[in-house]
Order: C-alpha cells, then structure tokens, then sequence
C-alpha cells in the first residue's frame, strides 16, 4: 500500500489550512545585493475540508499557479503557514514528504505536456506505484486497470499500450487524472485542467473530475480563470488577485451577489447567449492585473477600481470583512 502521514488531522480540522501563506520569487542577486523579488503568493488563507470541492479563480498572472505549487510542496513558502491533515507542509522531508505526495493527486493543465513522452499509458501509470513501493506487479496492474475504467478509458487493455502522441487530449487529461487517482490521494489539486482542450470535450472532464470527487469524498481543489464553470463544479469560490484572496463565498453566494469590485468584473466579463448583448456594452475595469514585483499600496485592485476612494483604498489594505455566512470580502466598501 501507499504510505501514509504519521499524524492525522485532529477532529473538526480541515483537511488542508493555510494562513498568511506567502511565495516570494528573488528576482536577481548581485552579490550581497538583492534587486527585489515577485510576491507570487502574498497573505494567503484558506481552508479546504475534506470532501469538498473548491474553486480559485482569476486572471492569468494573480498567483493561482504558484499557490497550488506551494500547496503541491514544489515551491517552499517564503512566510507564513499551511497544513494538511495537521502537518505544517513546509517541516515535510524525506519520506514525509514522500507521504504526503502520495495523500495529494496532481491533475496538470497541458495533458500532453504532463506525460512523458517516451512511455505507454501502463508505464506512465506504474511509475508512482514503483516510487511509492506499490507491489506485486499484479498489485500494481490490477490498480492501473481499476483507474483507467474509472476515467472511461474502457477496456483498459485498449488504452495501455498507447503512447500518449496516439491518444486525444481529452483521452490524454483521462490518463492524467487516472495518475493522480492512482495512489488513492485524499486530495485532488487540479490546475486549469480543460483550457488546452476542445470546448465539447470540456464538459465531460469536468464532470468526471466532479464525479470522481463526490464518490470517493475528496477534497477538490479547482484553480480556474473560468467562473462559468465553477456553478456545476464546486462547493465554494476563492476569487484571488494580486496573490491574495480578496473574496470568498459559496458558490451561490459569490455568482448571485458579488461582495468585491473585481469579483463583479469577473461576473461582467462572462459570456452570455442573450442576443440584446449585440448591442450592449459591458462595462470592464481598464489596465492590467499589477506587477507582483512591485504591488501598489493599500487594496491591490484599487488602480482599476471604479469605486476607489482616495486617501483609503490606495493607502490601506483591506482586511478580509465578514458580508455573510461563510462569505468575506477585502474590501473598504463593506467597512
């Protein structure tokens, strides 16, 4: 079997907590002098409980990536904290480490990217099961079927001899999520896990990944740049920008009232069939997200917002304000 945490979390613990979570990238060091640094991730918190199903959401460059990698253990945080199942991931060496890779699946947003490219489907599957001393080899092949039926890759004995320049992108992201499934992982972190495929096929990814999630009670971490999408897909919504949380609200809450300017744009920014949008005009906050090397003061949205007020929002940074049950939004207009 898969080797396993020494600690559990202790009951009414979440499964995976972070608090003022930072990722700083140094940028260039001359010597002893150093030219600054990108604030990837920058006071992250958050809570995932097991069995649920949460969504991160923002522009490209705000820091989802980088989060989900500081989650993942390949990045070290900078400050701050997270810990899963009790553990503080940052003291996590060796075989610990090891363990908690095997608790955490990784579903990758380029499909054919994420699988070598010199093996079949069968070998790309054993190989986490050989690293985590997964035997006997009838062990592991009985483990690479099971996961290759449950992502719909059906007889599996058609499939795992492929190599994945032979599959389709939706066949190549089914192989993906069959890896991460394939140590039993508590967790499943999935990274813009449709963008680099066909819309028809968008769908049937995302309702796996949601049926698989609800089956076998897994903690889902969503990270998205979509907000059409986390509606059918998740439980909560983490709007992130900046390289920080600046709202976060069940689904419901968040799609029906937004408590946060940039929340809204995101909203505004949705498609939608109606014909009248022929001829309306969305209103859109101008510029670009901020440089992360160096962030404006007070609220990071500010520059763009079309409700900043002055000698506040561009002095102050708002703290995370409670607007309703499970709902908080950083920002001085709920003050």
């Amino acid at each position: 079997m898969s080797p396993r945490p020494a600690q559990a979390a202790a009951p009414g613990e979440p499964l995976l907590a972070a608090r003022d979570l930072q990722t700083h990238f140094e940028l260039r060091r001359w010597g002893f002098l150093r030219t600054g640094s990108v604030r990837a991730v920058d006071g992250v918190d958050l809570t995932l409980d097991a069995g649920e199903a949460a969504a991160v959401v923002g522009e490209s460059g705000c820091g989802k990536s980088s989060l989900a990698r500081t989650l993942l253990g390949l990045h070290r945080p900078t400050g701050g904290e997270a810990r899963f199942e009790g553990q503080p991931l940052a003291r996590l060496r060796g075989a610990a480490l090891k363990a908690y890779r095997a608790r955490v699946g990784y579903v990758q947003q380029d499909p054919y990217g994420a699988l070598p490219p010199f093996m079949d489907v069968r070998r790309a599957l054993e190989e986490p099961l050989i690293v985590h001393g997964v035997a006997p080899r009838a062990e592991r092949e009985r483990r690479i079927e099971a996961a290759l039926e449950e992502v719909g890759l059906a007889p599996a004995g058609e499939v795992w001899g492929k190599y994945p320049h032979q599959l389709s992108g939706g066949q190549q992201q089914r192989v993906v999520i069959a890896r991460a499934l394939i140590l039993r992982p508590r967790m499943i972190l999935a990274d813009e896990p449709v963008s680099m495929l066909d819309a028809s096929v968008r769908v049937e990814i995302l309702e796996l990944l949601r049926r698989i999630q609800r089956e076998h009670r897994l903690a889902l971490l969503y990270i998205t740049h979509d907000l059409s999408t986390v509606r059918h897909y998740t439980d909560r919504v983490l709007v992130m920008y900046g390289g920080r949380i600046v709202e976060q609200a069940p689904v419901e809450a968040l799609l029906e009232r937004p408590q946060h300017p940039y929340a809204e744009a995101l909203l505004a920014a949705l498609a939608d069939p109606d014909p009248a949008n022929a001829r309306r005009e969305r209103p859109v906050p101008g510029g670009e997200p901020p440089s992360l090397a160096a962030p404006p003061p007070g609220c990071r949205f500010h520059p763009r917002c079309p409700y900043a007020m002055a000698g506040t929002c561009d002095v102050y940074d708002p703290p995370a304000l409670g607007v309703g049950e499970g709902h908080t939004a950083a920002c001085w207009l709920r003050a």
